[in-house]
């Protein structure tokens, strides 16, 4: 199984640099089966029925991204450089692991500033990260954070344009509720309330279970054999509550659908012993062709990155050949593509739903 075999062009102007407004108006490519089928977001209950049961990850991206400044006395005088930080990681004992640009310009016991009421020293350089010891803990360091803080936009995105004040309310899902992610759970982002309103009303369950992303997300692959790849470790947790919650659907004959690959991931580590259990921990489960799911049935997710382990795990969820018929179609009716673009509902053979 090589990378190259989950490559495939992709114009530029098909990235999409904003959502769709509102959200729920974005589209939705219906792959059930051998069909595919164009509709919006707010169509999603036509592909639904009672005994459902979505699955949300309640992640909430923190805006980690930073610019500060170092000052150093040297022979010319004091002088300030700006330093940009992206927060990866808390660790046990308050520190954070960060990416530092330039890295090697910081010295460990340097503080940086990066406003009046929030700093941080570099205590140590590991693995090509930054541990940072910030001035404040709590309750003071998320609101000080909160007003220093751009929103950690994607590379592909934020090579295009800057993160401003809209992408907080943007890069945020509508039920965001447990801090630690610094990308966020995308596809959950084409839903507001009203949507979650009608679904409910229709029957639909929901669970929610926390993964938070990390920016490892969109490292990319640099191995040929796929099968060798090791994935970056993120944290997260199915309650007791959940996994019950999916466990009765399941026996009930109900679909799994987890909303994101991320919660996907997290049910199926999970599920490793063939049946949902209550989890907690890191997970760097990698899901590529050739993966027994035991617990999602279909899952509702963007569009994503060649090469990219996420189109790995597409692909072992539907066949390699029918993603790559799903990308085509895609394309060629120019769907929006990654974080802020539209969404696709895939639905192996097994998991069928019948369009009401």
């Amino acid at each position: 199984m090589k990378l190259s075999d989950f490559d495939f062009d992709l114009p530029d102007d098909r990235i999409a640099t904003r959502p769709a407004v509102p959200r729920s108006s974005a589209r939705l490519l219906v792959a059930e089966g051998d069909r595919i089928r164009d509709a919006r977001v707010a169509n999603l209950g036509q592909w639904l029925r009672s005994g459902d049961r979505l699955v949300l990850n309640d992640t909430k991206v923190i805006p980690a991204r930073l610019s500060g400044l170092r000052h150093r006395d040297t022979a010319q005088g004091p002088m300030a450089a700006k330093v940009e930080v992206t927060l990866l990681d808390p660790g046990a004992d308050g520190s954070w692991a960060a990416l530092l640009k330039p890295l090697k310009k910081v010295k460990p016991g340097e503080e940086i500033i990066f406003s009046d009421a929030l700093s941080a020293t570099l205590e140590r350089v590991k693995d090509g990260q930054g541990h940072l010891k910030f001035n404040l803990s709590g309750t003071d360091f998320d609101a000080a954070l909160a007003e220093a803080g751009a929103m950690p936009l994607p590379p592909y995105i934020a090579a295009k344009r800057p993160a401003d004040e809209q992408d907080k309310t943007d890069y945020q899902t509508v039920w965001a509720r447990n801090s630690g992610a610094v990308a966020a759970p995308t596809a959950s982002l084409h839903f507001d309330d009203a949507l979650l309103a009608e679904l409910q009303a229709k029957g639909v369950e929901i669970s929610y279970v926390t993964l938070h992303v990390g920016a490892g997300t969109f490292l990319p692959v640099k191995v040929e054999d796929v099968t060798t790849h090791r994935m970056h470790a993120e944290w997260g947790r199915v309650s007791a509550e959940a996994a019950t919650e999916i466990a009765a659907t399941k026996a009930a004959g109900g679909r799994v659908i987890p909303v994101g690959t991320t919660a996907l991931r997290l049910i199926e580590s999970a599920g490793q012993s063939g049946a949902i259990q209550p989890w907690e921990g890191d997970t760097d489960i990698f899901i590529y062709p050739g993966f027994t799911f035991h617990v999602a049935d279909a899952l509702m997710t963007n569009f994503h990155l060649p090469k990219s382990t996420l189109l790995m795990l597409v692909s072992a969820l539907m066949g390699q050949d029918r993603i790559r018929a799903i990308y085509d179609h895609a394309l060629a009716e120019e769907y929006r593509f990654f974080s802020y673009g539209d969404a696709s509902l895939l639905i192996p053979p097994t998991a069928e739903m019948s369009q009401t």
